[in-house]
């Protein structure tokens, strides 16, 4: 349930530098964060290690147990969260197969570790293909009940998803609290969705799990950013860093804290520059070159863009950074970009996809189709900046003025999670 929140406008408008535009008020520190820059062992990252190396020799010693292949698998997943490392994920998947291919596919709990394997590389009608056959298995149902909402929610079908939520109500839950919160995000209702996340917060405090809480912070921290609460969502991605200072996502939101809200573009990319020398994902690259981009460094730019790309060939990665993709080919590589988009809305039938397929027919010059899609599967469908943002300016191609100008408000508010370079064209709208 990790958000990407990094939001990157690819658009080709001639935009004068947003430099100047004078900076709010600066909230971080560095004496805040310093400390977790310059961290040098990788605790949690050793004992993975650690778990890796002796389920990999249980594994060499007897091959024929399958259930250290799950097992080796767990050590697999977790390094690839801790840095990126897409090989640890596919080696996961490897392992979480034969141990299905063992026990026939009639294994619950095997389902479900495969099918949130696939949920990791954005395979969504995959796993829930498993989640499907767990769910007829019946063991554990209410977990395998808690991924089918995760699932569902992914590929847009919000009337399973309701129906899923209503069969393990239980408001004193940690698990039905961040997926009733996450649900209530998605229909744009944010405040419930704080507050639901701040009451699973409690529930994980009082378990004194550390991982919980830590993941609790930092979706927090996303939550209260996109409701403009900069200082709430600073200290609470502090917080998740105190409890695991190599805890790249929250470095990365400080990052654009830095960045988009108190405008120091530089001081935002030394915070990324100690990220990426702990975290391989390709999606930091692109915020490099936003960055860069903003403050007119254009060789460099292309630079990360061209790092990233390099990282994405990687056949890996499968669909898991199409959204990106169509973000960065729409100026240059329009056609390629809707051939993305179109295979994404295929996978993945969302308002979102649909978005990234209608900003791709207006990239292509066919603005009439664009308005067609957007105004079946987008408009009143998703509450996300940039789907709004792509909204406004396919409505004004199409003379919808006043329609896009209805949009204009809502995106100045959101100026903050869009980020600066997509700031004057709001303006403009």
């Amino acid at each position: 349930m990790k958000y990407f929140q990094l939001i990157l406008v690819c658009v080709t408008f001639t935009i004068a530098t947003s430099c100047n535009t004078k900076p709010n008020t600066q909230i971080t520190n560095t004496n805040d964060y310093n400390v977790y820059l310059n961290s040098v062992k990788n605790e949690s990252l050793e004992q993975v290690k650690l778990d890796f190396n002796f389920w990999e020799q249980k594994l060499k010693n007897t091959p024929d147990q399958y259930p250290y292949n799950a097992k080796f698998a767990c050590a697999n997943t977790a390094i690839f969260k801790l840095t990126g490392e897409i090989a640890s994920l596919k080696n996961a998947e490897k392992n979480l197969i034969f141990a299905n291919e063992k026990t026939k596919y009639n294994n619950a709990g095997y389902l479900r570790s495969l099918s949130r394997n696939y949920i990791s590389q954005h395979r969504f009608k995959e796993a829930l293909a498993l989640l499907q056959k767990a769910e007829i298995n019946g063991e554990n149902l209410e977990q395998t009940q808690l991924m089918l909402i995760d699932v569902y929610l992914e590929l847009g079908n919000l009337e399973a998803t309701e129906h899923y939520l209503s069969k393990v109500k239980n408001f004193k839950s940690f698990d039905y609290l961040i997926r009733i919160s996450k649900f209530n995000d998605h229909m744009g209702n944010l405040d419930k969705a704080i507050q639901y996340l701040e009451a699973s917060l409690a529930i994980a405090k009082s378990s004194n799990n550390k991982a919980l809480i830590q993941w609790n912070y930092t979706n927090l921290a996303d939550y209260y950013g996109h409701a403009g609460r900069i200082e709430d969502s600073y200290n609470a991605y502090l917080k998740a860093l105190a409890l695991n200072p190599n805890d790249s996502y929250a470095k990365k939101g400080i990052a654009w804290i830095v960045y988009s809200y108190e405008r120091n573009p530089e001081e935002a990319l030394r915070i990324l520059d100690a990220v990426t020398k702990e975290n391989i994902a390709p999606d930091y690259h692109l915020l490099k070159a936003e960055i860069l981009g903003f403050i007119g460094n254009n060789n460099q730019k292309e630079r990360q863009i061209a790092k990233y790309l390099t990282k994405v060939s990687d056949s890996n990665y499968g669909v898991m950074y199409h959204k990106y993709d169509v973000l960065l080919h729409a100026d240059n590589n329009s056609k390629k970009a809707l051939t993305i988009a179109v295979q994404e809305v295929s996978e993945r039938p969302t308002a979102q996809s649909y978005d990234l397929l209608a900003w791709s027919y207006f990239k292509n010059g066919q603005k009439e189709k664009a308005l067609e899609i957007v105004e079946r599967y987008v408009i009143n469908k998703t509450f996300e900046p940039e789907a709004l943002l792509h909204t406004a300016y396919i409505l004004k191609a199409n003379g919808s003025v006043e329609e896009a100008m209805k949009l204009k408000k809502e995106l100045i508010e959101s100026i903050y999670e869009l980020g600066p370079l997509a700031e004057k064209d709001i303006k403009n709208i």
